[in-house]
């Protein structure tokens, strides 16, 4: 019993020692980037009402969700997505405000889902919601920010695709088909099957435009000058004008001088419902899905009662951090260094002062007692593995200095050093 208690349950584990340091500063770098553009951070509970991530709402379906019962029997779930949770929020303490609101946040999201073997179940995500801005220019910064907190990263080698729901949404509401039907080539779409996608499409009636534009769907990816090609395929003024609003942020990008990372993809489609325009995924060697996930969702606050248009994006800081890992990109983690001291302790007096006036100069610092029958060179291993960076060793009125970076061992005087510091 006591060994099963040691264990994690599926999809969660534990993150510890310079795992744990280099992912929160990652967070710290990629937090940084937020704050540059004006972004103010918002909190919001780990788990909420059942009816926050409902069907209209347009996220996950119900049984992806971990829920639990409150002791009114509310049905309440821990978040599976953290966009509804800030509009709600921003429903509720900005009801009234039609100015540009910038949030970041970082926090976990759980999905109960089996389907992602291999995947964590609990992730954290960091990310951005642009609140109240319609614009081109907004869509484009949502972008842009992606790209800034790839490089702030350290990233190389990494790319954005750029789709559109609106031209998706506009081919499938003229589609004189089945529910069923549609999603059957919802899936072909998402799959990428375009085998499947033409055997459907042999077996149903529709105009030629439409059919034409469906067989060709895989292969509406690339750059800019794609949409050009769109264009020619559709004369459907809702597709048209989705392609037009890529376009325009396309030159927002261009701006920024960031054209070179961007590739779009009319078909890409989304698991959540709720977007309404243009959707992006940030992609890099070395994992096997977007590191990174936004679009615009002009109808979710609607749904909390405010009639707002936003965009956001949500970076997964943990896939972030395996790429990361995969592609040898180091993390610096100078902010965690930190130093040990140990001493004996009849020596604790002297330690203690000596740690105090380290500390009053902004060095971390670790005291170690030193246990009857122990010695130095055990409690120095011990320092190095959880990453110190100097270790003072006090043995009486002699202060032994070991630096973990050049390997050099000095002996000083304590006092003396303690004047010279």
């Amino acid at each position: 019993m006591k060994e099963k208690l040691l264990h994690t349950p599926e999809g969660v584990r534990d993150i510890y020692n310079s795992e744990c340091k280099k992912k929160t500063a990652l967070e710290q770098r990629l937090h940084r980037v937020l704050a540059l553009y004006g972004y103010q951070d918002i909190e919001t509970p780990t788990f909420e009402f059942f009816d926050i991530f409902n069907s209209d709402t347009g996220t996950v379906s119900s049984r992806d969700m971990f829920k639990f019962f409150d002791r009114d029997n509310n049905t309440l779930v821990l978040r599976p997505d953290m966009t509804p949770s800030i509009a709600r929020s921003v429903a509720k303490y900005y009801s009234d405000c039609t100015f540009p609101l910038r949030l970041s946040y970082t926090g976990n999201t759980f999905l109960n889902n089996r389907s992602y073997q291999g995947k964590l179940t609990e992730k954290t995500e960091l990310g951005a919601e642009h609140i109240n801005d319609d614009s081109p220019e907004a869509d484009a910064e949502a972008v842009v920010m992606m790209i800034d907190c790839f490089l702030e990263a350290g990233l190389k080698d990494f790319r954005i695709d750029i789709g559109q729901s609106e031209f998706y949404r506009g081919i499938m509401d003229s589609l004189d088909v089945t529910k069923e039907e549609k999603a059957q080539i919802h899936d072909y779409i998402e799959n990428k099957n375009a085998l499947g996608m033409e055997m459907l499409l042999g077996t149903l009636s529709m105009k030629d435009c439409y059919r034409n534009i469906l067989l060709e769907y895989n292969e509406l990816y690339g750059d800019v000058s794609m949409l050009e090609h769109a264009k020619s395929l559709t004369v459907n003024p809702r597709c048209q004008a989705a392609i037009d609003r890529l376009e325009q942020v396309y030159e927002v990008v261009c701006h920024y001088g960031y054209e070179k990372y961007i590739s779009f993809d009319l078909g890409m489609v989304n698991h959540f419902d709720y977007y309404t325009g243009i959707i992006f995924r940030g992609y890099t060697y070395g994992t096997g899905d977007a590191i990174g996930k936004g679009g615009r969702y002009d109808n979710l606050l609607m749904q909390f009662g405010k009639n707002a248009p936003a965009i956001g994006f949500t970076i997964l800081v943990d896939d972030l951090l395996s790429a990361l890992d995969r592609q040898n990109i180091r993390i610096p983690t100078g902010d965690f260094s930190y130093s040990a001291l140990i001493y004996e302790k009849k020596d604790s007096e002297e330690a203690i002062g000596l740690a105090l006036q380290l500390r009053k100069s902004g060095i971390k610092t670790e005291l170690l007692c030193r246990k009857e029958g122990e010695t130095a060179d055990d409690y120095i291993a011990f320092a190095r593995s959880q990453g110190a960076g100097d270790i003072f060793v006090v043995e009486g009125e002699t202060l032994i200095v070991n630096d973990c970076v050049t390997g050099n061992t000095v002996r000083k005087n304590l006092a003396q050093f303690r004047k010279e510091f």
